[in-house]
């Protein structure tokens, strides 16, 4: 597994070294575990407290780091797995919200005002902005999604996008769902 992350090599940006540092960590917790949920927990917990403790996103805490996994016995709905913050959702349907859009899409959805976005579901009503990243699986489909919210708007970036991008890829590679 590789802490690669595309568009990432040869820069200065000090969050970008941040989301190569983190990528690093996710492949030591990822190497040798099968469990998605116990990938997936040790992840939102490492990405949770890392996000937390860093400088470079001083002003833009995070609130609720984790995942929500597609149900096996329904297929268009979305489970919440392992996280990390206040109590949240239970179930989404896929094209609600923004985990439902971004699972539905099978793209990533940040969005900077959640107040802005139609449909979104206020599992905390702290949360102000949201940057959502699907598991998306070898043949094109979604195994979830990985959530991150901040109680502060216009909290994630391009930078956010991409080590987030790159960590879920890391975790569908590690998992088996």
């Amino acid at each position: 597994m590789t802490s690669f992350i595309p568009g990432f090599n040869n820069t200065l940006n000090p969050k970008a070294k941040f989301y190569m540092e983190l990528a690093e960590q996710c492949s030591g917790l990822l190497q040798g575990q099968r469990n998605a949920v116990t990938n997936t927990a040790n992840v939102s917990s490492l990405v949770y407290h890392s996000l937390l403790d860093t400088s470079v996103r001083e002003g833009k805490p995070v609130n609720w780091v984790g995942f929500y996994l597609r149900d096996k016995a329904n297929a268009d709905s979305l489970l919440l797995g392992p996280f990390q913050g206040k109590p949240a959702c239970t179930e989404i349907a896929f094209g609600r919200g923004v985990c439902g859009t971004a699972a539905s899409q099978a793209k990533s959805v940040v969005v900077k005002d959640v107040h802005e976005f139609p449909g979104h579901i206020a599992c905390d009503a702290a949360s102000k902005s949201e940057i959502v990243v699907p598991l998306t699986a070898p043949d094109g489909g979604v195994y979830g999604v990985f959530d991150i919210d901040s109680s502060e708007t216009d909290a994630f970036d391009d930078y956010d996008r991409m080590g987030l991008e790159a960590i879920a890829a890391m975790v569908v590679e590690a998992s088996d769902f």
